[in-house]
């Protein structure tokens, strides 16, 4: 069954910025995706390898605004709506609201339908806007021609506070912006969810201060490695293991999207999380 995704998040710029970046199709090439033709009121598409079905633009302008944007957008045979909707937060700050439609939790589990990615992938897309907007290094964009899940980044922090921040339950949950409990030894649970959910992945491989892998069954095994030098940290994000006829793009999107606020989480004083709940 499917039904209405949401997501808010906090951008660190003004409406009018926000909208323009939204808008300029060099911008967009940024942020969102490979490709990008804008001729408002007419036209607004993307595509490109890191579109979802990207292999042409698929999406039909239905309306736009000086605070919202909405068009149709056919993924998997349906056409879905996405809607795009500002407000100001004070002089210097966008709240973004987000909703996308034909969305079911079920194909993120299974891999039935591309449309099991898209909440994590307007996460990452925003998360990369926010980036922007920051004046950030982006996160990479993923890639949905490819199997190759890799991400190098650095951190302004060192290496044993990056470390405490991976595998501390209280810590991840908040960089985070979901539940997460963790038993930081082999064999323990990473349970999203918390440590009370019914499921959890397992710890396969842990060395502390350094490496920690778990095995997340399906989605294959994620691995977190660490290195430390002039007091920044190199983290080396990788999923491995999984099937490469189904590729897991909703779960890397996500996991890669978090990785946005565990950097500020660390570089940026008095943190606050981008992400508003939206129950």
């Amino acid at each position: 069954m499917t039904e209405p995704m949401n997501i808010a998040i906090r951008l660190a710029a003004p409406i009018a910025r926000v909208r323009q970046a939204l808008t300029d199709p060099a911008e967009l090439r940024i942020w969102l995706a490979e490709h990008v033709e804008v001729d408002l009121p007419k036209r607004y598409e993307f595509w490109g390898r890191y579109t979802p079905e990207g292999d042409a633009p698929h999406q039909r302008l239905l309306d736009v605004d000086d605070d919202r944007l909405r068009f149709a957008w056919l993924l998997d045979g349906e056409e879905t709506t996405t809607e795009i909707t500002l407000r100001p937060d004070g002089p210097d700050a966008t709240v973004l609201h987000l909703s996308q439609t034909h969305f079911d939790f079920n194909d993120v589990i299974n891999g039935t339908s591309i449309r099991g990615a898209l909440q994590t992938y307007w996460a990452l897309a925003t998360a990369n806007l926010n980036a922007h907007l920051e004046g950030s290094p982006l996160l990479p964009k993923t890639d949905f021609t490819s199997t190759d899940f890799r991400v190098e980044m650095f951190i302004n922090a060192p290496a044993d506070k990056v470390w405490e921040s991976l595998t501390d339950s209280e810590q991840v949950t908040a960089w985070f912006g979901y539940p997460i409990g963790i038993e930081p030894w082999v064999g323990g649970r990473y349970a999203m969810g918390g440590l009370e959910a019914d499921h959890a992945a397992k710890i396969v491989d842990l060395e502390p201060g350094r490496r920690m892998s778990v095995d997340w069954e399906g989605p294959g095994v994620t691995t977190w490695e660490l290195a430390e030098s002039d007091g920044k940290t190199r983290l080396t994000f990788v999923q491995s293991g999984f099937d490469e006829q189904n590729p897991p793009y909703a779960a890397w999107a996500g996991l890669v999207s978090g990785l946005a606020e565990l950097r500020r989480f660390h570089e940026i004083p008095n943190w606050q999380p981008i992400w508003i709940p939206t129950n």
